[in-house]
């Protein structure tokens, strides 16, 4: 059982680029802080430096719109360019209105825009760029996880976290699009209650938890806390991707 908790954001991490070895800047700026990782630790990373270390920027000049993406780009008021990125990142357009583009991503996210973005993605007076998600955020959490454990010898949990709006409600939240070494949901139902009544419902977004946490920290901004070292947490729930987070499709009530 968690009783206390310690979040620390790993100062003066580098602008990550193509290529870049992200489990190595991370190792290096956590020893510079006196920070060493410890098992059940889990580190979280947003989802930005991730897609940049793996290479996923493209130059918008490079991209041809579609007929299709020539007429939404209306609609929406935005550069078809990016609206047919958007769409080759889709599965399916679920809302489209003017500056609003919710799609269903090729891994089952519901999110605006596919989660394509160009905030803090490069300098605006240069080449038009755009940052997608990468192309298996589980698989680049596990790969880091591996690559910690392989250097420093501990098991930590690795969430790779990205901002989501919800419906419903106002402003963006933490949430976990990748997730190694710990639990993604948290299972309570047959769990007593405060008063020994059995819970019927209760299932824990657990990572999504530690995202939110996290984004406490690593802000929205300038704020350049791309990594949080989160300290503190235990759980004996068997370890999952950030798929078991997705409602399946027979469950949604509102399609």
């Amino acid at each position: 059982m968690t009783t206390g908790l310690q979040l620390i954001a790993v100062p003066d991490m580098p602008l990550v680029q193509a290529g870049d070895d992200l489990a190595g800047l991370i190792i290096e700026r956590l020893a510079a802080a006196g920070q060493v990782p410890r098992d059940d630790d889990v580190i979280v990373i947003a989802q930005k430096i991730v897609s940049k270390a793996e290479g996923r920027i493209v130059d918008l000049t490079s991209v041809e719109p579609s007929a299709r993406a020539e007429e939404l780009a209306i609609v929406l008021a935005k550069d078809p360019r990016l609206v047919e990125l958007i769409l080759s990142e889709s599965r399916r357009v679920v809302r489209a209105v003017r500056n609003v583009l919710i799609v269903e991503h090729r891994l089952g996210l519901i999110m605006a825009n596919a989660g394509v973005d160009q905030s803090n993605v490069a300098d605006p007076d240069g080449p038009p760029l755009a940052l997608l998600l990468p192309k298996d955020p589980d698989a680049s959490a596990s790969r880091l996880r591996e690559d910690i454990h392989r250097r420093l010898g501990c098991r930590v949990g690795v969430v790779i976290n990205d901002s989501f709006g919800r419906p419903w409600r106002v402003g963006t939240v933490g949430v976990a699009i990748g997730c190694a070494g710990l639990p993604a949901v948290v299972d309570r139902r047959g769990d007593p209650d405060l008063f020994g009544r059995t819970l019927q419902t209760t299932v824990v977004a657990y990572a999504d938890e530690i995202a939110a946490a996290a984004s406490l920290l690593m802000g929205q901004a300038e704020e350049s806390r791309p990594v949080i070292l989160v300290r503190g947490l235990r759980s004996d729930k068997p370890h999952q991707a950030a798929t078991a987070l997705l409602r399946p499709r027979g469950e949604d009530l509102f399609q």
